[in-house]
């Protein structure tokens, strides 16, 4: 991070070192007196980089291959292993409710703390499950049941204070750097992941109680690590929504922070002109056509890959019966071709803009659904072709998610931005819900090809949902 330059903006540069955070704001760190500097945004950033890694531990130990292992352990359905796919999505339609109560507080900390917090902490009741189980007072359908409901409280907490995150960060990041750091953010986690799920799958396969229980280990890890995670946000600069949301549109970002500097500094006249561009209502976000076409792609690029993506580790665990331990390894891999590549994703669509690279690695990443109708379980399979997929996947996936978040973050105007990103991840979720809805369904009849005729139709549909990225216009640096 050191060797990363922060420039907040353009024409208050120089009084920046003067300037004290609003006195309505709470905040942890940008308390009344206290100088909102470029420091103290570098500050912020690193906290948050440090936040990536926590966070990253405890998505691993709660989600993912890791998860999807213990449901198969407990001999879960695929509707079941489908549901857990789902219902993260699908929660995600509470969003809008939690972006509206979030613009009526007036610190992105607290809420993040009162929003996050009850969440990580509902996997407890699984440790007692696990204990339960091991004590033989709970049978295996009970413990599906149990860890899909922890998977909804889970969720659910964690989706009401999603958008607001995420307008935070778009505040605290400088416009032109967005790639960089969220690459080297993106980079951090990814390195964990790296690091710890062959870590995790090998004391899950290892422990000597069994897997099941050794899955409780995890889990209580990545409950410390959740915890932490929050922590490290206590030493980001807070961001009063009251504040942002009286900021006219168009200006940019970090502004939020300096409001107080445009009270002071500006002449009354042109002070009272911004005053008065402020009370004035934005537009509607069904009036506005870019975002529309902005959620239209990521709604159907959302359905396009979830009707296939959440099998791909049943593919490989119950249908080839690869051991555990190969698909974590699997895994690693594609965290390290991530890791390499996000950084360089992050360069480049800082020089030539998100949207390009999101069509050429749209169109590479459906072809690599069909890539898995040629894999089994032969050794030349397990030791050749599945790692280089998800090396493949690695890289491509990467470039996805960085520029989605990013171009997300160019097309959303400043005021009210958590609403705006609320309704691209409601959207995005109830199409991701249908998608592997239907793909579970789709596995259980043997007229359309089973798991391999699904990987087929997702190739067609991934291909469609790249044509409204056509009529997306991405902001410019």
């Amino acid at each position: 991070m050191d060797s990363v330059e922060f420039n907040i903006g353009t024409s208050l540069v120089p009084k920046i070192t003067q300037i004290t955070a609003p006195q309505t704001a709470i905040s942890p760190i940008a308390k009344p007196g206290t100088p909102v500097t470029k420091n103290a945004i570098r500050t912020s950033l690193r906290a948050s980089t440090i936040d990536s890694a926590f966070a990253a531990l405890y998505t691993i130990t709660t989600s993912g291959i890791l998860l999807s292992n213990f449901l198969v352990d407990l001999h879960a359905s695929p509707v079941a292993i489908g549901m857990l796919a789902s219902i993260p999505m699908l929660i995600n339609l509470i969003q809008p409710v939690g972006a509206y109560l979030s613009e009526r507080v007036t610190s992105r900390f607290g809420y993040s703390m009162r929003t996050a917090s009850p969440g990580r902490l509902a996997w407890i009741i699984l440790l007692l499950g696990i204990v339960a189980f091991s004590w033989g007072l709970v049978n295996s359908h009970q413990m599906v049941v149990l860890t899909l409901g922890i998977v909804l409280i889970s969720h659910l907490s964690g989706s009401l204070g999603s958008a607001s995150w995420l307008s935070w960060m778009a505040q605290l990041v400088p416009h032109k750097l967005r790639g960089r750091f969220f690459g080297l953010r993106n980079s951090v986690a990814s390195l964990t992941n790296l690091i710890c799920v062959p870590l995790a799958g090998l004391v899950i396969s290892k422990w000597y109680g069994g897997a099941i229980q050794g899955y409780g280990v995890v889990v209580f890890i990545g409950i410390l690590s959740g915890m932490l995670s929050l922590g490290c946000q206590y030493f980001q600069l807070d961001i009063n929504p009251q504040q942002q949301n009286a900021l006219p549109d168009g200006i940019s970002e970090n502004k939020a922070l300096l409001i107080e500097a445009i009270d002071r500094d500006l002449p009354n006249t042109e002070n009272t002109a911004i005053k008065s561009d402020s009370n004035n209502s934005g537009k509607s976000i069904f009036k506005d056509f870019n975002f529309l076409m902005f959620m239209l792609y990521l709604g159907l690029w959302t359905f396009a890959v979830n009707l296939s993506a959440p099998f791909f580790n049943y593919y490989l665990l119950d249908i080839l019966d690869i051991d555990v331990t190969w698909v974590t390894t699997y895994g690693s891999l594609r965290a390290g071709a991530t890791l390499v590549m996000l950084i360089l994703w992050g360069k480049l669509s800082d020089k030539i803009g998100n949207r390009p690279i999101l069509f050429f690695v749209g169109i590479v990443l459906a072809v690599t659904s069909l890539l898995w109708l040629l894999v089994g379980n032969s050794q030349l399979d397990i030791w050749l072709w599945l790692p280089l997929l998800h090396i493949l996947l690695g890289v491509t996936w990467a470039g996805i998610d960085l520029c989605n978040n990013n171009i997300q973050l160019g097309v959303a105007p400043v005021r009210h931005q958590a609403i705006y990103f609320a309704y691209a991840a409601a959207v995005a979720g109830v199409s991701g819900a249908l998608g592997t809805t239907i793909g579970g369904f789709v596995t259980q009849f043997s007229i359309y090809g089973g798991l391999l005729g699904l990987f087929a139709i997702s190739f067609i549909f991934r291909l469609v949902a790249l044509i409204p990225l056509i009529f997306v216009r991405e902001a410019k640096h």
